[in-house]
């Protein structure tokens, strides 16, 4: 694929007069809309101890081989004691976040043992209890039995530094000791879904209206038919899919999750909780359909699968597909259906690995992978449309790219046009977009760089612009997706993104680009519109169109590298004087400005109604680094 030439990056510059916007009624662009995102990496501790609500960490004592309570959960903790209370306590996730709800979970016993559990929240500090209850035991000696708490706190604790415990007496155990496994603990989930998904970082999601997930080993990228204007991404690509039949009775699964659906890192015995059917079920709560992406024979030290074995890799991914889409009269569909999921998803998109332009990859990439793995899903599903991992490549067919942009906001900026000159036969996914380091005259150098904690202000107008840019190509792209969602402040390996957090709720933070995703996805374009403007673009950018399903005209703009404030005189033609119009404007303190976790929300937001004057014109002003929208009413 050739590249345009990209737009030269204007100095500081300022306007004086007026910029006369005129935006035509029709000629423009018939689009779905634009998909504004996210996408997330499971490196920061996104899912597990995240997004995924259990509060437990290794709540199934990974990593062992003990007494297994099923073959997919293979190890157990043995407690002994002479005499007396003995157990175990777990401090969660960097802490448990303590409050007057309601707290439930199960926990697994193997032993004979005629007394109670006692299951307990208190202070890690003190030893404050905040809440304590009994359970009856019902454990035999030969086979393992589900128990079940519920525990209620009365106040909350000052942090989040707490443990839960559970608690038995040895004198009235077999030989003082039993077998635990399992022991879970859940806050209130998101649609009380059980085994379900934090509230807080769910909220923060259903708020801007995402509409793209990207996942581990399946890489799921989701779209929302009906704002048709966010994404989210999850975890790298790192290992095959499999599926298998999961076995053992109650304990199918570690969860109804990817546990035995995917294949953990090498060198990983952790089975998580979250996993193909939560990111699934996540997809449900959002009302927003998933891409899928499948592992391509590509590892991250660079080992490649030979042409000759990559037969088995392609059935894989064809297996997964029908796990997700198959109907119950297929063998995945069944498989499926037995976990309890009998009505299948929707997939329109596959993506096929992911940065395989990287780790030495595009070679082998080029020759016969993606080719490979391209005929065998169109063989068997001809309708959904499969994305290449990258645009540096010829795509066949009506294939699509994946394009992945990290950068100084100078460099975002000076992208505006990028799209331009792409051909709408191969439509492209911005599948990784954040403005990652500040301004320094070279970009990023990979190898000492150090990224920004939080997006900060002048990072997010700079991908505002980019992202006006890419509004204006509408009809040739998928979707355009934030990365990466979500970070855990206690653990992690990459910064910034959209959304921090550490285990108390309370301090989740929406960065500044959050703002801009929120008031871009919010306000929908389905026809862009031409426009013919007294000033070439810069520092004011900007793209027009219509919102068919309300019938309104929609101006989104940003102002980037202004020594002013920008005056603007727009009109819509077939707008008539007097009409009315919503104008929103997103600004910060500074350019430096980021909403950190625990701290104030920095973006201002000022939401005024304008009134169309002579000829219809709306005149107003937009600071330097601005981002607005104007939506006629």
């Amino acid at each position: 694929m050739v590249l345009p030439k990209l737009l030269l990056l204007p100095l500081l510059a300022a306007c004086s007069a007026a910029v006369k916007i005129s935006v035509a009624s029709f000629g423009g662009n018939v689009t779905t809309g634009l998909q504004y995102g996210i996408m997330e990496e499971d490196i920061n501790h996104c899912g597990e101890g995240g997004l995924y609500a259990e509060l437990i960490r290794n709540r199934a004592f990974q990593g062992g081989s003990n007494d297994p309570l099923s073959s997919t959960l293979p190890t157990s903790v043995n407690v002994k004691g002479s005499k007396g209370e003995v157990g175990l306590a777990n401090s969660g996730w960097w802490g448990i976040d303590v409050r007057p709800q309601k707290y439930t979970g199960p926990f697994y016993v193997k032993g004979a043992y005629m007394g109670s559990f006692t299951a307990s929240l208190q202070s890690s500090t003190n030893g404050k209890v905040f809440a304590r209850t009994k359970v009856t035991s019902h454990s035999v000696g030969d086979e393992w039995t589900q128990h079940s708490f519920t525990l209620v706190p009365h106040s909350p604790p000052p942090n989040t530094n707490n443990t839960f415990s559970i608690t038995f007496d040895a004198s009235k155990a077999e030989g003082g000791a039993l077998d635990f496994n399992l022991i879970s603990l859940f806050p209130p989930t998101w649609n009380d879904r059980p085994n379900g998904l934090r509230k807080d970082l769910m909220q923060a999601m259903k708020d801007f209206a995402p509409v793209s997930i990207l996942a581990a080993g399946l890489r799921l990228s989701i779209f929302n038919d009906k704002s048709r204007n966010s994404s989210v991404s999850l975890v790298e690509i790192t290992s095959r899919a499999r599926l298998s039949k999961p076995g053992g009775s109650g304990t199918k699964r570690l969860v109804p999750s990817r546990t035995d659906l995917v294949v953990p890192r090498p060198g990983d015995t952790k089975r998580p909780g979250l996993g193909l059917i939560e990111y699934m079920e996540w997809c449900d709560n959002l009302e927003i359909e998933p891409i899928l992406a499948v592992w391509a024979g590509l590892a991250l030290n660079g080992d490649v699968i030979p042409e000759s074995e990559l037969g088995m890799f392609i059935k894989d991914a064809l297996d997964e597909i029908e796990f997700l889409t198959g109907s119950v009269d297929t063998k995945y569909g069944a498989l499926r259906a037995s976990l309890g999921y009998p009505k299948p998803w929707n997939i329109r998109y596959v993506e096929v690995g992911n940065e395989d332009n990287l780790s030495n990859g595009l070679a082998t990439y080029k020759s016969y992978r993606f080719q490979a793995f391209y005929d065998g899903i169109k063989a068997k599903y001809p309708d959904i449309t499969v994305i290449a991992s990258t645009i540096d490549m010829t795509l066949p067919d009506e294939a699509g790219g994946d394009y992945h942009l990290y950068d100084v906001p100078d460099n975002f900026v000076s992208r505006f046009n990028f799209f331009d000159n792409f051909s709408e036969d191969h439509p492209i996914l911005l599948g990784e977009v954040a403005a990652t380091v500040q301004n320094n005259g070279h970009g990023i150098d990979w190898g000492i760089t150090k990224f920004s904690l939080y997006p900060w202000w002048i990072g997010t107008v700079a991908e505002a612009v980019l992202l006006i840019g890419t509004e204006r190509n509408a009809n040739k792209i998928i979707g355009t997706t934030y990365a990466p969602l979500l970070m855990n402040l206690d653990n992690y390996h990459w910064s910034p993104t959209l959304i921090a957090f550490n285990s108390n709720p309370d301090q989740t933070a929406r960065s500044t680009s959050w703002h801009l995703y929120d008031v871009f996805s919010h306000n929908h374009i389905t026809n862009t519109l031409p426009t013919k403007a007294s000033d070439d673009f810069g520092p004011l950018y900007y793209v027009a169109g219509l919102d068919n399903s309300t019938n309104t005209h929609i101006f989104k703009a940003a102002v980037y590298n202004s020594t002013a404030d920008v005056p603007i005189s727009l009109t819509f033609d077939g707008v008539r004087p007097g009409t009315t119009a919503q104008l929103t404007v997103l600004t910060a303190p500074d350019a430096v400005s980021m909403n950190e976790v625990g701290g104030a929300d920095l973006v201002h937001r000022k939401v005024s109604t304008l009134r169309a004057g002579k000829r219809g014109v709306f005149d107003f002003k937009l600071p330097n680094l601005s981002v607005a929208v104007l939506k006629t009413l």
